[in-house]
């Protein structure tokens, strides 16, 4: 058979989504938590930073993870969460009277009072392009009032992101719709030749002289797919299902920019979004469509250390407390200022924010939660996200710099390490910015918890911010009296520099140093942050 334009198209992509998730080299579980020298893992010396602080009585830290839920039944979570002391438990009661119901070990913000969840919500660059559509398109910047001009700048980079993907989705579609047929078609051939529901390439290979022509094209076709993957076991089903999948995922891109989105949130909450003040929504089933997520990053800051289960936390002791702010999709402004100031009001020290989005039209919300956090000494920990990008250009947000210009000083933003193990210091698909990003932490590979009691490995700028999270709660919990401030320079002024070039993030063959990436050019590392922290206390 010749291979086609579309052909060739169809192998790229078949071949991308078909080998996602898989791992060509498995480095050893935990890396993130050894140490260069002893170990020969780029990870963050844990074993180091203990050992400096044999002597020393640690205070509990509470620590909120604001994020898609937790298992609050997990073997290695459930006695490290936080619990509302002034709450009892199942009475249907608001005990504390602080407005939320049973909120025992926290709450979410993504749901109904009767206990119904937001388990998928939708994207916001959809909301904020077709929420103000009618009033910005068309329009330029010198013709919208000064009030308005924030908005404007977000509507305007929702639009651009609505509109490129849209138009890339479409050409993919037309590109790929074509060869979708034929794949469904010659699959279901050698099915119904083999008297089989699935096969592989060994199960084709003696079709090769079959004297029917369409059994021979469809064996052609298959085995040019299967000559795409370095996988002798794959299986004609999981191409099929991977491609639907993929063909489903341009279809959501064509509809963002022709449908407006529907309020799935809305009709579960009841609140009045664009009120700050209506706050008291939700309920506190943290469990229900909360994912690994969640779980995930809850049990890289504080699994249970030493219990022989499972995973090694890095912090102890901590008190993790659950607040349920980001469903599937993007979150929404006005949840995640609600829940940082839920985790101030509450007794946090640390929060954790393992989410983000391109654009943020409701920012003045999280911005005055930023403010109220740092006012009552609160440290803000975000990952940086996972596109492949400078944020100084393409901005991610929650971040730091306010509407009026001003920095927050509490809030430290994470890329995602690796190890050469992992294929390389720097996360291939983590952002980066000499300007907006601190400093960077393990986030490949990284063996955590996972709901329904498991255990799973994941990547993502999502697993270098609660590692980063959880030493910041080790050096709090051992140097309680340090600011944020003071806790977030140890943290940079402390970190290792990678003594070699990576390869910059989004691209296959460019080379940089690892300075290049953020503003300490450094990795994250709990023993030299403990050293730096006990001369900084002799010192004053």
């Amino acid at each position: 058979m010749k291979k086609t334009g579309c052909l060739f198209l169809f192998l790229l992509v078949i071949t991308v989504v078909y080998s996602q998730g898989d791992r060509v080299v498995e480095p050893r579980q935990g890396w993130h938590l050894l140490d260069p020298e002893n170990d020969g893992y780029w990870g963050i010396s844990l074993d180091k930073a203990y050992a400096l602080l044999k002597n020393r009585e640690p205070v509990p830290v509470i620590v909120a993870v604001i994020d898609s839920g937790i298992d609050t039944a997990h073997e290695d979570l459930r006695d490290i969460l936080w619990r509302n002391e002034k709450e009892i438990n199942g009475n249907g009661l608001d005990d504390d009277g602080n407005g939320y119901t049973d909120d025992v070990y926290g709450w979410n913000f993504c749901g109904s009072k009767s206990g119904e969840n937001l388990v998928r919500n939708t994207y916001e660059v959809a909301r904020v392009y077709h929420r103000w559509k009618a009033e910005f398109e068309g329009r330029k910047a010198n013709k919208i009032p000064a009030d308005r001009q924030f908005l404007f700048s977000q509507w305007k980079k929702a639009a651009e992101i609505i509109h490129k993907e849209y138009e890339d989705a479409l050409k993919q579609k037309n590109g790929i719709s074509e060869m979708h047929d034929a794949v469904i078609l010659s699959s279901r051939i050698i099915c119904d030749h083999l008297g089989v529901k699935e096969f592989g390439l060994r199960d084709i290979q003696s079709l090769s002289n079959a004297p029917d022509k369409r059994i021979l094209a469809a064996v052609q076709l298959w085995t040019d797919l299967f000559s795409g993957v370095d996988d002798p076991e794959a299986k004609n089903s999981r191409f099929i299902t991977e491609l639907n999948d993929y063909v489903s995922q341009l279809d959501n891109k064509i509809n963002r920019k022709l449908h407006e989105p529907e309020d799935f949130r809305g009709q579960l909450t009841g609140d009045s979004y664009q009120d700050i003040d209506d706050r008291f929504y939700g309920n506190n089933n943290l469990a229900t469509g909360s994912g690994n997520h969640g779980t995930a990053v809850a049990g890289i800051i504080g699994a249970i250390r030493n219990n022989g289960t499972g995973v090694d936390g890095i912090a102890a002791p901590v008190r993790i407390m659950a607040l349920r702010a980001v469903p599937g999709g993007d979150e929404h402004d006005k949840d995640v200022a609600l829940a940082i100031r839920y985790a101030v009001d509450h007794g946090a020290q640390i929060i954790n924010m393992s989410f983000g989005k391109p654009v943020s039209p409701y920012k003045r919300f999280v911005d005055d939660a930023v403010r109220y956090a740092a006012a009552r000494g609160v440290l803000l920990v975000h990952g940086a996200g996972n596109d492949a990008k400078d944020i100084t250009k393409n901005i991610f947000y929650p971040n730091p710099v306010f509407l009026d210009g001003q920095t927050a000083t509490n809030f430290l933003t994470v890329g995602a390490s690796g190890d050469l193990s992992t294929g390389g210091y720097a996360a291939p698909f983590s952002n980066y910015s000499r300007e907006a990003v601190d400093i960077f932490a393990p986030g490949v590979y990284i063996h955590t918890t996972a709901a329904g009691n498991g255990y799973q490995s994941s990547d993502g700028t999502s697993m270098s911010s609660p590692v980063a999270a959880g030493v910041a709660a080790l050096l709090k919990a051992y140097f309680p009296r340090f600011t944020p401030e003071e806790i977030i320079r140890i943290i940079r002024e402390s970190g290792k520099a990678v003594p070699s070039a990576v390869v910059l993030p989004g691209e296959s063959d460019k080379k940089v140093s690892f300075s290049a990436l953020s503003s300490t050019g450094k990795v994250i590392n709990a023993g030299e942050a403990v050293r730096l922290a006990l001369e900084l206390e002799k010192s004053n």
